[in-house]
């Protein structure tokens, strides 16, 4: 599995302008809707689920990065998107930092080996200095798809 086995491209937001968590959620699930990886119906249904589990604890998980993520019964086919902020959102980070760098992922609830498998991928890309250095300096939505197709290329 790669990174652009999921996450759709259409709906990478190279600028978030959300100014805060819940924005920014329903912003890049209103992205996926708008991409047509999502049912519009779902939007409300979906970002309700997303807050919920950011309650229960921030996927803001340090480093200016966080990956929101849930499986939900409307979800038909694991969907991702990108957001990025030059002004930074507070995530409730566990380092207590500004997020700059937001990987959505959605899956749908029974398939949670593919779901883990792609939190693996995210992880993993996430965790290399240079991968979030380049996103958060990838200023349009192709610039994040180039470095998409470099990260699944073990660039």
């Amino acid at each position: 599995m790669k990174l652009k086995d999921f996450i759709v491209s259409d709906a990478i937001v190279a600028e978030l302008q959300g100014a805060d968590r819940n924005a920014v959620l329903r912003e890049l699930v209103n992205s996926l809707a708008a991409a047509g990886a999502l049912p519009a119906d779902a939007v409300e249904d979906v970002v309700a689920a997303l807050i919920k589990r950011e309650q229960t604890g921030s996927t803001g998980f340090g480093k200016g990065v966080a990956v929101p993520h849930v499986k939900h019964p409307r979800i038909t086919k694991m969907v991702g998107a990108i957001g990025r902020s030059d002004a930074g959102i507070d995530f409730a980070a566990l380092d207590q930092q500004p997020v700059y760098t937001v990987f959505l992922l959605l899956s749908p609830e029974n398939q949670p080996q593919q779901h883990l498998q792609a939190m693996n991928i995210v992880f993993s890309n996430l965790q290399k200095d240079m991968f979030r250095r380049f996103i958060r300096q990838s200023t349009t939505r192709q610039a994040i798809v180039e470095l998409l197709d470099e990260a699944d290329q073990g660039k």
